[in-house]
């Protein structure tokens, strides 16, 4: 099969007509035609595109006569600075594959990731020096190491025997010729997922679906030529959602963002030109509850995107009137990050708030460079109606999704049953095909033989004022089987009762749907910022009889960490 048209015969793969694709020649294109534009902001620095691939291209040599090659793996942990950005092109253009370590994990399972992975160098950020140090204590393998001094960070870090990364770029050649993949089903990335369940499990990214994800993120997002990127999200999540490549294919301008601060923040708005970021709801509230004096009139819409739970109408109301433009986005890790976007339509502009935010909760559509996407029933592999209400679980299919499972054949296996991605979450079609998740389908709550979805319950309590992180899980009801249970941070200041909550979700639930209990204080996340739900659920594992006498009052003062807040993809 393949030559068995006239239109094959004769007419073979030549290099003059294919060619792997791959994501790094958007930087060799963007230095050669805009040489003198500026890639990098980071504080005082600006760096131009020619330098930046100079710089890129020295990694590359550099790492290459230390013996990285095609499928080593270079581990990264870094914030969100220039090393990270060089690392993304530097690590694959000598043919290694890049391995973002999250930075906020523990040591323990930094040393899980770096043996699973067999790590063979590894370049830390100053800062993260110590966690680094007490992590390859812990692990089998024995990577180079390589230190990061970001001139950013002027407090303690180091490690015996590392090397320094500007000394390591000295040795490389600015003009090294850099590998073309063999093929663009090499990798060009693993990332772990969160694990909360059991060991994490190390995602294969490979050049063609980065390269089909960095362009559609810059078709999806409209991001015109020259548009400045201010980095909120973590380049270490799903590879900046391969925002780090598609900057360099619009020749953009990327302003680094060491620490996710409102300050900071505001000053890159108004004094960078900044025009596209992303973050989850919280960085919103983050920018939204910004002292006065940090605040800065904007001459320009922002572009925001967020892939996490769907944001307060209130909240939506505040951005739009300070100028942002917020887009929900839907992917995971498995997907290169965003592959399902809200796509706005004009008319929708005209309908009431209460109607836009409603819309504006649904994950939407595919992205361009995804073939297929559906709610399937996960037993028949059928679609499910486009009523809004019968759920399934939310199915990918394309070019954008992940190789596999690094050294794990059964989940990848279980993961692409049936020639589709399994994404594990429940959704529902609505007549427009958009779709909207209703719960992880392990997080699906039954009460009396009813599924009650998690999300819907959180989604009502978001939009009281006073609610700034909201969690439901299953309880054990002695009656019912299960009934939600809802765990609750306030936004700072506000002061609420259970009995007020459980009045409010009356007024926008079905009876059956709302909290049986509703427990105020902070809610636990894992380091990327999910919310560990199996260590809500094992603090309501004894049955509950009835509701709670209702008139606990709940008060507080703190806000939830900017990093921290629950997010989907």
């Amino acid at each position: 099969m393949g030559n068995d048209t006239p239109y094959d015969q004769g007419l073979d793969r030549t290099p003059a007509n294919y060619q792997p694709l791959t994501p790094l020649g958007f930087l060799e294109r963007a230095a050669s035609v805009f040489p003198d534009h500026v890639a990098i902001v980071h504080g005082a620095l600006r760096r131009s595109y020619a330098d930046f691939y100079a710089r890129a291209r020295q990694l590359a040599s550099a790492l290459a006569d230390r013996g990285m090659g095609r499928g080593d793996t270079v581990s990264v942990m870094l914030a969100n600075t220039p090393a990270m950005l060089e690392c993304h092109y530097g690590v694959p253009m000598c043919g290694a594959v890049l391995h973002s370590i999250n930075t906020r994990l523990d040591a323990a399972v930094i040393a899980f990731q770096l043996d699973h992975a067999m790590s063979k160098l590894v370049v830390v950020d100053r800062e993260f020096a110590p966690l680094m140090a007490e992590a390859l204590s812990l692990a089998t393998v024995t990577p180079l190491v390589i230190l990061y001094d970001d001139p950013e960070y002027d407090g303690p870090g180091a490690i015996d025997g590392a090397e320094d990364y500007e000394a390591l770029l000295a040795t490389g050649d600015a003009a090294f010729a850099w590998h073309m993949p063999r093929d663009e089903w090499d990798a060009i990335s693993i990332n772990y997922t969160s694990g909360t369940t059991g060991d994490p499990k190390g995602v294969v990214s490979h050049h063609r679906g980065a390269y089909l994800l960095a362009q559609g993120n810059a078709l999806t997002t409209s991001m015109a030529k020259h548009s400045v990127y201010l980095w909120t999200l973590p380049m270490f999540h799903c590879n900046g959602w391969c925002f780090p490549w598609t900057l360099s294919a619009i020749v953009g301008t990327h302003v680094c963002l060491r620490q996710v601060r409102s300050g900071p923040i505001w000053h890159a708005l108004a004094e960078e030109g900044v025009t596209h970021l992303c973050g989850a709801p919280i960085v919103m509230s983050l920018i939204q509850s910004a002292p006065e004096v940090e605040k800065r009139a904007l001459n320009r819409r922002v572009q925001f995107f967020t892939a996490a739970a769907p944001p307060p109408e209130s909240l939506l109301a505040s951005m739009d009137a300070a100028g942002f433009d917020v887009t929900h986005l839907y992917g995971l890790t498995e997907t290169y990050g965003p592959a399902v976007v809200n796509e706005w339509h004009e008319d929708w502009c005209d309908l009431p708030s209460n109607e836009q935010a409603r819309l504006k909760a649904r994950q939407g559509v595919r992205y361009l460079p995804l073939e297929d996407l559906s709610v399937l029933d996960p037993d028949t592999m059928q679609p499910v109606p486009r009523d809004g209400q019968t759920m399934g679980e939310v199915m990918f299919r394309g070019n954008v999704v992940m190789k596999g499972y690094f050294r794990n054949p059964s989940a990848t296996q279980k993961a692409l049953a049936g020639g589709w991605f399994h994404s594990g979450d429940l959704g529902v079609v609505h007549p427009d095909g958009y779709i909207q998740l209703k719960d992880r389908s392990k997080d699906i709550i039954i009460s009396g033989g009813e599924n009650i979805s998690s999300i819907e319950v959180e989604e009502a309590l978001y939009r009281h004022p006073s609610v700034a992180v909201a969690a439901v899980v299953a309880m054990p009801h002695e009656k019912w089987g299960e009934t939600p249970c809802a765990f609750v941070e306030l936004n700072s200041g506000q002061t609420v009762d259970e009995h007020q909550l459980r009045t409010w979700c009356r007024e926008h639930l079905a009876p059956y749907k709302v909290p049986g209990r509703i427990i105020f204080g902070e809610i636990p996340r894992t380091s990327t910022g999910k919310i560990q739900k199996f260590l809500l659920r094992a603090r309501v594992s004894e049955p509950c009889q009835e509701p709670p006498v209702l008139g606990n009052s709940a008060k507080t003062t703190s806000r939830p960490n900017p990093d921290g807040a629950a997010k989907r993809g």
